[in-house]
């Protein structure tokens, strides 16, 4: 059986995230691992970094879809990180088509703080119809999705919502369990 591949999609500059967002993005990716899962992010700063920091911490596996065509252009022009990444892909689409291989890669996505990129990341998951954890508290745009969604009249989604990175991902995973039925 494979692993479950759950992104953490969240601010890649944290200075608006609500306190504490960093170190709950570290206790994500610990989680992930944890439970047997394997971290995907963005290969960006902040809240997805923390969350990779989490999940080598923990001895896990942490995958990285880079917005870049190489890790020349990764890092260079970029200027994204390369540590606690056990392999980064280059996919050469800039921000917005690295968003869409990357949730798409995922079996779940689970949103901490956020800016325009991750309500980005957010609209592709729901329309996809991906499972969906909400860490509530961070700040941003995740402490803005309950009220999006009931505002758009489009359902619920497969979203769960909590304060806990631990409950969270034990949430997610029965939502990607339930999928994959």
């Amino acid at each position: 059986m494979t692993k479950h591949k759950i992104c953490v999609s969240g601010a890649a500059e944290t200075n608006h995230c609500g306190e504490g967002a960093l170190e709950a993005s570290k206790e994500l990716g610990r989680e992930i691992i944890r439970q047997g899962a394997v971290l995907v992010t963005g290969a960006t700063t902040g809240i997805p970094y923390w969350a990779a920091i989490g999940a080598k911490e923990e001895g896990g596996i942490s995958i990285g879809v880079s917005p870049a065509i190489s890790e020349k252009e990764h890092k260079n022009v970029y200027h994204l990180p390369t540590d606690y990444f056990d392999l980064i892909i280059y996919t050469g689409f800039n921000y917005s088509g690295r968003n869409l291989l990357l949730t798409r890669s995922s079996d779940a996505v689970v949103f901490a703080c956020g800016r325009m990129g991750t309500l980005n990341e957010f609209t592709i998951s729901f329309e996809d119809e991906k499972p969906i954890g909400v860490l509530q508290g961070t700040g941003g745009t995740a402490d803005m999705i309950e009220e999006l969604v009931s505002k758009m009249h489009r359902g619920p989604g497969k979203i769960v919502y909590d304060k806990t990175p631990k409950t969270l991902i034990e949430e997610v995973i029965k939502l990607i369990e339930k999928e994959k039925k």
